[in-house]
């Protein structure tokens, strides 16, 4: 489990392919490693990976095939940096939301542009993601927990502040450029729960429907 609040800019040191999946090594510069062991969980660009070797400096993880497709770190190239979280302790301090490392896929870049000294960013999710994004909710960003500061159709609007931009990726976005999504999960839970019929047939269905939900914030609307 993770907060979505970057804790280092690592960089991608080597990837190599092994029975058709990847292993990836990552040197982690300024993320301590004083406390990891093998088999522990770090965040690279909001996966949530495994590791299976590491020293001081860097660490590796296997990387599979579903992995692979939903998420971008197939496209990185050695020199890349990347968002770095390790997994969080249960006396950490919980300053993002929920984050899984579940990557539920893809986002494009839309539009960037200076808002004061903070940065506005309009992002349009793989089509069926567009559904879970609720105004004033939360979604992570390769890794980043992030506030939705509105919605423009399926797009969503993002004001990214100087801080954050310095110490993840997001600085170095352009348009065009493909990221990491993972919704909230709580999103995800109230659709199962309203679609999942009852075994029995003598339970009686939820008032709470899909409009209900979109209504009062909890989900994205349709498009508009």
């Amino acid at each position: 489990m993770f907060t979505g609040i970057v804790e280092a800019l690592g960089q991608l040191k080597n990837k190599v392919v092994k029975g058709g999946d990847v292993a990836i090594t990552i040197a982690v510069n300024s993320l301590d490693m004083s406390d990891v062991k093998l088999g522990d969980s770090i965040a690279v660009n909001g996966v949530c990976l495994t590791v299976v070797a590491f020293n001081s400096s860097e660490f590796t993880a296997d990387v599979s095939l579903e992995s692979l497709s939903l998420t971008g770190l197939d496209q990185l190239a050695p020199g890349a940096a990347v968002n770095l979280e390790k997994a969080m302790l249960p006396t950490s301090r919980f300053g993002g939301h929920i984050v899984s490392g579940h990557v539920d896929g893809q986002g494009e870049i839309v539009q960037l542009e200076p808002s004061a000294r903070s940065v506005r960013i309009v992002v349009r999710p793989d089509s069926e993601l567009a559904r879970y994004i609720a105004k004033k909710g939360s979604i992570t960003l390769d890794g980043c927990s992030l506030t939705v500061n509105d919605l423009i159709g399926d797009d969503f609007v993002l004001n990214v502040i100087p801080h954050t931009q310095q110490e993840t990726i997001i600085k170095n976005y352009k348009v065009g450029d493909r990221v990491n999504l993972e919704v909230d999960v709580v999103a995800r839970y109230l659709e199962r729960l309203l679609t999942q019929g009852s075994d029995s047939g003598s339970q009686p269905k939820s008032n709470i429907s899909m409009g209900f939900l979109a209504e009062h914030g909890f989900i994205g609307r349709t498009k508009r």
